[in-house]
């Protein structure tokens, strides 16, 4: 009996120190909401967009494979087996999106280029393509629009793929190659580049959930690949460094940060769950950064162990991607120990999670160790009906203002997205853009609900 109670009294001082020391903030919006906010001089604003998702005619690469292709169950990769297409026709009508910038107010765009565009074919480049970059590039200059350039945002050419893409650390060499001879060509315009956006994404949907290309489901496999694109980051980084211009750039890279809360605070495994889960998405890209050290020992699950010292503050910026947390519960299934679940109070969005604007508070204050000026890179919501995209934007810029006034030096913020556009495997369905895109016309229209990030621009 007395083991009994030392055991109960054990395990709840384990729940109590866990409570303590990793609390899921929550505010009084009553108290918050009516609060003024107040930018450093030099904040700025933009908005974002990946190459793939906006350019249209993208038919050369990994995702372009992936809409085309069908699981072992005959069921299309992509909801309603939607492609990307034309998309938004980007790659025609930028100029008529810059202005879009312009009447947001935004003083930066961040942009991808489309590797499997620039080179279709390993080692052969093409130069219309190049030109027509140079012109977008050239465009947003000349309306006093910073591009912000991302080398790599998901997508590879299919000649890439075919010899292994990531899941091979040799293969990294043809990604600095491109990177090298990109950066080259412009950066005389431009000097604020991002390498690699999302790792975590990147390796965790593609290679551990499985819904993102190739599909794989192999948890040791995901780690390396998450290891390969992290080591390539660094790579790049010292590349671009030693080129001419290289020393006068910002060059940073891109890191998805979500909370996981346990679903009952009171349950050990849910805690357990979300400690494992964390470990991966996001504790072995900070650690990496921080102390150049990836270790990662998860028995049956994952064995990890990389360390390059060399490695540690190898990023100009820290890019910040945040969009909401994740409530976990544990369950006994050896292929998906746990599942998601969602407080009755919050508000849903129409992507599976829930609007948190704390948690962008918490992930920033959780990045600043890496003792880098920080970006918010994305930050936005999948709000088809409009009704919640003011409250969010409001509350979201208002959590990082709070960070911003307790000291932590947050340089500018990039709202996902300009425009409505094909978010990956979920198609069309999800409309994150300030702007809606009828998809039949092209024609673009501002929202009601965007118009609160315009009125914090100018009141900023």
């Amino acid at each position: 009996m007395i083991f009994f109670i030392y055991g109960v009294i054990f395990y709840f001082s384990i729940i109590v120190f866990l409570k303590i020391n990793y609390p899921e903030l929550r505010w009084n919006w009553n108290l918050e909401d009516d609060k003024k906010l107040n930018f450093p001089k030099n904040f700025f604003w933009g908005t974002a967009t990946a190459s793939h998702q906006v350019e249209g005619n993208c038919t050369n690469n990994n995702w372009y494979k992936w809409e085309n292709n069908f699981d072992d169950e005959g069921s299309p990769r992509i909801k309603d087996n939607q492609k990307s297409g034309l998309a938004c026709d980007h790659w025609n009508k930028y100029e008529e999106d810059i202005l879009m910038l312009k009447e947001l107010g935004v003083s930066h765009y961040r942009l991808s280029l489309e590797w499997s565009k620039i080179e279709p074919k390993k080692n052969k480049f093409d130069e219309i393509i190049l030109k027509h970059y140079s012109k977008v590039i050239d465009a947003l200059l000349k309306n006093n629009i910073t591009p912000y350039i991302t080398l790599h945002h998901f997508t590879n050419p299919i000649w890439f793929d075919e010899i292994g893409s990531f899941e091979k650390e040799k293969n990294i060499d043809y990604f600095i190659d491109f990177c090298e001879f990109v950066f080259n060509r412009f950066s005389n315009k431009v000097s604020n580049w991002c390498t690699i956006n999302e790792p975590e994404v990147y390796s965790v949907m593609g290679y551990f959930a499985g819904v993102f290309p190739p599909g794989k489901k192999d948890a040791q496999v995901a780690a390396e690949v998450q290891k390969n694109l992290l080591i390539s980051h660094t790579r790049v980084y010292d590349k671009l460094k030693s080129l001419s211009n290289g020393k006068d750039s910002k060059i940073g890279i891109v890191k998805n940060v979500m909370q996981f809360d346990p679903s009952r605070r009171w349950h050990l495994l849910d805690w357990l769950a979300c400690r494992i889960t964390d470990i991966v998405y996001n504790k072995m890209s900070l650690s990496y950064l921080k102390y150049g050290k990836i270790k990662i020992n998860i028995p049956f699950f994952i064995n990890l162990d990389y360390s390059n010292k060399d490695a540690i503050g190898k990023t100009d910026f820290f890019g910040l991607n945040y969009y909401s947390h994740v409530h976990l519960k544990f369950q006994f299934d050896k292929h998906e120990f746990f599942i998601n679940t969602y407080p009755k109070n919050d508000i849903m969005t129409d992507m599976p999670y829930t609007i948190y604007p704390e948690g962008l508070y918490r992930a920033i204050h959780r990045v600043k160790s890496i003792g880098k000026p920080i970006i918010i890179t994305e930050n936005g919501i999948a709000d088809s009906k409009d009704d919640k995209r003011g409250l969010f934007i409001k509350r979201y810029i208002y959590a990082m203002n709070k960070a911003i006034q307790e000291g932590v030096d947050v340089r500018g913020y990039f709202y996902w997205s300009l425009m409505d556009n094909f978010e990956w495997a979920e198609g069309y369905d999800m409309k994150f853009g300030l702007y809606e895109v009828d998809f039949k016309t092209q024609e673009r229209k501002l929202r009601q609900g965007s118009k609160e990030f315009i009125n914090i621009i100018n009141e900023s």
